[in-house]
């Protein structure tokens, strides 16, 4: 519902609350303004930023953490002013949390073949999820600039050449090496929130075609050479198989085993569960944060991580196969729902594929979500969108047939996502022939809130015979 407002009325509710945060704050000592400099800062400059720059993206979600901080930071005020100077505070903060979902769910461009957005307080708020995760992830996005973004972009040149040399832009499939079976891997009793699982590692064996540009910086990442897996198996009977791929910035078995709701797969319905840690992420991390590097704009990186992705599932799939598992399906979210879709590309013997709120296209997502000033300034160096969409054919779920049935094909995405906007979902519904696809009214991370996805993945599963009918 792409609807352009020069003066925006929402705007009018962050900039009470940031003007209120500065004025309480400056009357509040020294401690009371420290809390209150940050939200008031935040809410008062995007809020007239939404006045006076209508349509920008990135200005909701700054609007969006200043409010969740001013939430945050209101509880300690009556500390340093009045109860009921925190609780203003505290419900402006919410009210402007709120009104930056309603702008950023006014300003979305509609995607064809996509629901309509239906405004709502709920629906505001979910967005409003989305615009904070955003925000944080735009400040702490890496900047390459100068002779980093000269190397990247060689880097992009040469592979085109390489690529191209090797006919892997015809055939994409080819540029994944079959991969030996897994046989031997090292099995660690583990336990979380009082669920028992296995942590399951192995030497991944994943290594770059020799003159890949960028192949011996990825070699280099040792803890990246290892591939883990969280498992829960009933060991005295064979039975069907769930295989779990996490989303960018997971990796830990307490996110993960919560995400798939292990619990519940494993005890209640009675599935096996492999839920797999992609290259960069968690134990394989190479930073401090978890799946830096995956999606960092050194896009050689992002093809190698996907590759050794793709390697180290389909070892992963031989092992569960060999432990008596049939049948076997596969279920990721978000980065996983990339994954999903590209490995039902590669592996012919997968029951069911799920997507849930999938990215497909990495090129458009990086050029969506870079700041504006960065994507100009790499573009002035050479560093140009349909190059670099072009090399990552190689690993991208939209240039190979799926081999799953289509009638066990399942999607389901967020009409208002502000992470995975919604025409990317679109574009692997479309590739997939149309498959069912389930659209809710929401965004990206507060799918578990909606009883229709739930149902999704339940009869997906109970379709695929991995679920017994009930």
């Amino acid at each position: 519902m792409f609807e352009q407002k020069r003066w925006a009325p929402e705007a009018a509710v962050p900039t009470t609350a940031g003007l209120l945060w500065l004025w309480y704050g400056a009357h509040s000592g020294v401690i009371g303004f420290l809390l209150a400099v940050v939200p008031g800062c935040l809410l008062l400059s995007s809020g007239v930023s939404t006045l006076l720059y209508p349509g920008d993206a990135r200005i909701p979600q700054f609007t969006a953490l200043g409010a969740l901080l001013g939430v945050l930071l209101a509880l300690p005020m009556p500390f340093f002013a009045t109860v009921w100077v925190g609780l203003c505070l505290g419900v402006l903060s919410a009210a402007a949390f709120i009104a930056a979902g309603a702008t950023s769910v006014r300003q979305e461009p509609h995607a064809d073949e996509v629901p309509e957005p239906q405004p709502s307080l709920g629906l505001s708020a979910q967005v409003a999820v989305d615009d904070a995760i955003l925000a944080t992830l735009s400040l702490r996005a890496p900047l390459p600039r100068g002779n980093e973004l000269d190397r990247i972009r060689g880097e992009v040149h040469e592979a085109r050449e390489f690529f191209r040399q090797c006919g892997w832009f015809a055939a994409p499939a080819a540029y994944h090496l079959e991969p030996p079976a897994l046989e031997n891997v090292n099995i660690e009793s583990m336990q979380v929130g009082g669920l028992g699982f296995e942590h399951v590692s192995w030497e991944s064996g994943y290594e770059p075609a020799a003159l890949e540009p960028g192949a011996q910086r990825w070699l280099s990442r040792s803890a990246n050479r290892t591939a883990h897996a969280w498992v829960l198996r009933d060991k005295k009977a064979q039975g069907p198989w769930l295989l779990c791929i996490h989303g960018y910035e997971m990796g830990n078995p307490r996110l993960d085993l919560a995400a798939f709701q292990a619990r519940k797969m494993h005890h209640r319905h009675g599935l096996n569960l492999a839920v797999a840690v992609l290259p960069l992420h968690g134990p394989r991390k190479i930073g401090f944060r978890s799946g830096e590097g995956f999606l960092a704009g050194n896009f050689l990186d992002t093809i190698h991580a996907e590759a050794q992705a793709m390697w180290d599932l389909r070892r992963l799939l031989s092992w569960m196969r060999s432990q008596g598992g049939d049948p076997i399906g596969v279920y990721g979210q978000s980065l996983g729902g990339y994954n999903t879709a590209l490995l039902s590309s590669l592996d012919d013997g997968l029951s069911c594929a799920i997507a849930g709120i999938p990215a497909v296209n990495l090129s458009r997502l990086t050029w969506r979500h870079g700041a504006p000033l960065q994507i100009r300034y790499a573009e002035r160096r050479g560093l140009v969108h349909d190059e670099v969409s072009e090399i990552l054919t190689v690993v991208s779920p939209l240039a190979m047939p799926s081999k799953v049935a289509r009638e066990r094909r399942y999607i389901f995405a967020a009409i208002c996502d502000q992470l995975v906007p919604a025409d990317q979902p679109r574009d692997l519904w479309r590739h997939w022939e149309r498959p069912r696809i389930e659209w809710y009214q929401g965004a990206h991370v507060t799918f578990r809130a909606h009883g229709r996805i739930r149902r999704l993945i339940h009869e997906g599963l109970q379709s695929a015979g991995l679920l017994a009918r009930t």
